[in-house]
């Protein structure tokens, strides 16, 4: 039996799909493997998700085997679907409660999450038991609105709550105007039922879905509260309830979209069009139509269109909607770039790498839009006090209806209360108060260049003690670099152009670092030869008839070192730093060292990080201890563990998290990925540049600049003094409210005043998040 395999774009297979962690790739493998493929699974490969399909050679051929993908593939697609709703008409959150709950119970939805903070429902449905259109009509029928991508909603969708709570305030003026002038009831009273009708339009079918859903939410409080205002004879007050209630979710409304607008900024970004070389002309196409290796041609001021690398020209690119970098950085062939990103003052051909759908710009919008249906710790416990509360709310009322006549205490006085207590009882202001500040913070984070995949891990960072930092590639660059030339016989420019003539013909990572160093100080050299590497030890050769030995102590005669040389180079390698011993026909000429040299700025960013709260700071490195002590003590680490394999951080992470607490890792996303799945926030570095740290990360770092990550924590314990603050406001309203209007301190139409004062207070706050800077603490 010959075993072949054949890999296949995910995408081209299965379009449409979200990502390959979507169910449809398992039907899809279930499918194949009952074809009689041996093996079908999912790998990564150039940024990509490819399909490999494992076979028999003697059974299936290379044609066939595409056959039956695409044959499966068309099969899945035509028969699943994946669907991104815009959802107008939500008034509080309880509404994605009511449509979830519904279309769960519709036969042939597989998988549904609504996001009130965003607007959006995201849905997957079975295409041989309902169509599209009938879910649609079904939200519909709940009274929402389905808003198709690309089409607003016009300027009276967008702002109808406004418009109906400024007619109902209209009438109730009216009304109460026509009473003061002496007009007959019956007069008076139609203003009043108009009140009723305007501002408890959106209130009433809120209040009806949920009751159909067996939910009591707030919209039923307030339901009740004003009809037993109006049964009371009290119009003016039931109407001024529906009035302030509804201008307070109104305005509430054009507060939230403020912060929405900044998540579907970040989506404005990509151009739509690209100008693209094909059969040797240059034609204007769609985003969306890039394919794979097309060229596109970037004029200067113009935002890069997909994700690529450069294949001709030199310019600075404007990387900070993406990556947050606050100074454009410079390009030439063969960097990569990003959609999105704005081109300086040259001209570049992009080679596409990525199509629209893939780019980290796009995957980075729908990451922060998934981030919204992920509850925060807070959130969840707000929802479960909610759904408690409001029940015992309805059932206190009763009882202050019913108990205090039966004592003798008037009824009509002892129903208003109950009307009161109710008003005063509604958990708006708590509804709202985390998922406003958790949607502020996200959109302030993704501005800033920071991805934060939910509420849990925008609470987590605000709580975080200790961060464990990998070492290689995350405090350092990765890379070797020359750090001390010492000459201790000629000059040490003559010392740098003998090993640069020398290593040049090496590919290894510290004679380039050596070639590098060398060009830097603008030297040159003509070439060695007769070159003959020693492994382990180093390498000889001929340079200007001489005959140079490049190499550790290991390539020479230990006694032949002068004692000045081996001074300097004991000196060098306890420093943690390698060392290269040059010798020119016997006659030592010195040392260069070289080391993996910490990124610029690491020390500053390590005292930040310990001004906003952060106690400890440890490094995790598979390198030995004394060069992890080397970088540690340079940059000002407070711990560090040393020669770890990857399993050995995890038992690291662990034993961190049970001396500190609350402790982050941050890693390249790759090898560091089990320590970050142990720690309480596993933060990726790169994110713009790697796709494993998009996919492996709770917090994405989309520049590779650790400077973000201090902003990242500062602005967490921002947002968790904004949710707490904005607990206190609700909370705290409620519990003065609700003794207020039980003692007849109150009435109904001071309850519902300060109650909507205070929804309108927790949003407003909330939105400071969004102007966010590091300055404010």
């Amino acid at each position: 039996m010959k075993n072949e395999k054949l890999e296949l774009d995910l995408p081209l297979v299965l379009p449409d799909i979200p990502d390959e962690r979507d169910a449809c790739v398992g039907r899809l493998t279930e499918l194949l493997q009952a074809e009689g493929l041996e093996k079908v699974h999912v790998i990564r490969k150039d940024g990509s998700a490819r399909l490999c399909l494992h076979y028999d050679a003697q059974r299936f051929s290379v044609s066939r085997v595409r056959e039956l993908a695409d044959a499966a593939g068309a099969r899945v697609a035509n028969r699943y679907h994946h669907e991104s709703l815009r959802i107008d008409g939500m008034d509080c959150p309880t509404c994605a409660t009511v449509i979830e709950h519904a279309l769960q119970r519709t036969d042939g939805v597989l998988e549904v999450s609504v996001s009130y903070a965003a607007e959006r429902l995201r849905l997957e449905f079975d295409g041989e038991k309902i169509a599209r259109p009938a879910i649609v009509a079904r939200i519909r029928a709940l009274g929402y609105a389905v808003r198709e991508e690309g089409h607003e909603g016009g300027w009276f969708a967008e702002h109808r709550e406004l418009i109906f709570s400024g007619i109902a305030g209209v009438l109730l003026l009216a009304g109460w105007l026509a009473g003061l002038a002496g007009a007959p009831r019956a007069l008076a009273l139609g203003p009043l039922l108009g009140a009723y009708a305007a501002g408890g339009f959106f209130t009433l079918r809120d209040a009806w879905q949920s009751l159909r859903d067996r939910r009591f939410d707030i919209d039923t409080l307030m339901i009740v509260a004003a009809a037993g205002a109006a049964a009371l004879g009290a119009w003016e007050e039931g109407a001024l309830l529906l009035f302030l209630f509804s201008l307070g979710h109104a305005l509430e409304h054009m507060a939230m979209d403020r912060a929405r607008k900044a998540i579907e900024a970040l989506a404005e970004l990509a151009p739509k069009t690209a100008i693209v070389q094909r059969d040797g002309a240059e034609i204007e196409v769609r985003i969306e139509d890039l394919l794979r290796g097309d060229r596109a041609i970037v004029k200067p001021g113009q935002r890069i269109p997909a994700d690529g690398q450069v294949a001709a020209g030199n310019s600075a690119v404007d990387q900070s909607p993406v990556t947050g970098e606050s100074m454009p950085v410079d390009k030439q062939p063969g960097d990569k770039v990003f959609a999105g990103t704005v081109n300086g003052e040259g001209v570049l051909t992009i080679e596409v790498t990525k199509l629209a759908r893939e780019s980290t710009l796009a995957r980075m919008v729908e990451m922060v839009a998934e981030a919204q249906t992920q509850k925060s710790p807070t959130q969840r416990f707000t929802d479960r006090f909610e759904r408690i509360f409001v029940p015992v709310v309805l059932v206190g009322a009763a009882l202050l209806i019913a108990l205090p006549p039966l004592l003798g205490f008037p009824f009509a006085e002892s129903f208003y209360r109950a009307m009161a207590v109710l008003v005063a009882a509604s958990p708006c202001a708590l509804a709202i108060a985390t998922p406003s500040a958790v949607l502020s913070g996200i959109a302030r984070a993704a501005r800033g260049g920071v991805l934060i995949k939910g509420g849990a891990h925008l609470e987590n960072l605000g709580v975080l003690t200790a961060i464990a930092f990998d070492k290689t590639g995350t405090l350092t660059f990765g890379r070797p670099e020359v750090t001390d030339v010492v000459a201790v016989s000629g000059s040490e420019d003559e010392l740098l152009k003998i090993a640069a003539a020398v290593e040049s013909r090496s590919a290894h990572p510290l004679a380039q670092a050596v070639v590098a160093e060398a060009k830097r100080r603008g030297l040159s050299w003509s070439e060695a030869g007769e070159i003959e590497a020693i492994t382990g030890k180093g390498v000889r050769a001929e340079f200007d008839g001489k005959k140079i030995a490049i190499g550790n102590a290991r390539l020479f005669d230990s006694e032949a070192i002068p004692e000045a040389v081996q001074q300097q180079a004991a000196r060098l390698q306890s420093e943690g730093k390698s060392i290269m011993l040059i010798q020119t026909d016997g006659q030592f000429l010195g040392v260069v060292a070289l080391a993996d040299t910490p990124r610029e700025g690491v020390k500053q960013v390590l005292a930040r990080l310990h001004r906003t709260g952060i106690r400890k700071t440890i490094m995790l490195t598979g390198d030995n201890e004394r060069v992890g002590r080397a970088i540690a003590d340079a940059v000002g680490l407070d711990e560090v563990k040393a020669g770890l394999l990857p399993e050995d951080k995890v038992k690291a992470m662990e034993e961190l998290g049970q001396r500190h607490g609350r402790v982050a890792m941050i890693g390249d996303g790759v090898n560091d990925a089990p320590a970050m799945a142990r720690a309480t926030v596993g933060i990726a570095m790169g994110g713009a540049g790697t796709d494993v740290a998009l996919e492996t990360a709770d917090v994405a770092l989309m520049a590779d600049d650790l400077a973000k990550l201090p902003f990242a924590v500062a602005l967490s314990r921002a947002s968790r003094r904004i949710i707490r603050q904005n607990l206190f406001v609700s909370l705290g309203v409620v519990a003065l409210l609700i003794p207020a209007t039980l003692f007849g301190w109150a009435g109904i139409g001071v309850a519902v005043l300060i109650h909507e004062g205070s929804t309108v207070v927790v949003v407003v706050n909330a939105l400071r998040l969004l102007g966010y800077a590091e300055t404010d603490e």
